[in-house]
């Protein structure tokens, strides 16, 4: 994804700071407690990734590359189930002209356990090599989830 990093994951930040449920995940960070989440719900992380169509070089990603890509690489280390929609991101280049790409944004809520994190980083680090991309954006927050 040709994004300004910076710039996006700014506005991600402050998004989620403003609605008070963006909080950081690292190797030190502790997970939701059960007493947080309640009886109802248990604790999670949700992760959304922004995924961009266009290719530096070439056409960009067609709906049915990924399709497969879904398929083959999201489900199969996500089968529990996910979310996907269309998007249109917008950043500001180094240069300073405002650039404009079609995306796909995925949405997940999973373990916060290794085996996860490894999954997701497997996920980005397979869409930058197969549709050639210098980045794939993406968040990630602790939830309670139910259902």
């Amino acid at each position: 994804m040709r994004l300004a990093m910076a710039g996006a994951f700014s506005l991600v930040c402050g998004i989620g700071l403003a609605v008070g449920t963006l909080r950081p995940v690292s190797g030190r960070a502790q997970p939701a407690s059960v007493a947080e989440c309640g009886a109802m719900s248990t604790p999670q992380l949700r992760t959304t990734l922004y995924f961009g169509l266009a290719r530096p070089k070439g056409a960009a990603v067609s709906e049915l590359e990924w399709q497969l890509f879904l398929r083959d690489e999201v489900t199969a280390r996500f089968p529990e189930g996910l979310t996907v929609w269309e998007a249109e991101g917008q950043w500001r280049r180094a240069d300073g002209i405002v650039d404009h790409e079609r995306s796909k944004v995925l949405l997940l809520v999973h373990a916060d356990d290794a085996a996860s994190r490894t999954a997701v980083r497997g996920l980005i680090d397979r869409y930058r090599q197969k549709f050639d991309q210098q980045s794939v954006l993406w968040e990630t927050a602790r939830v309670c989830a139910a259902s």
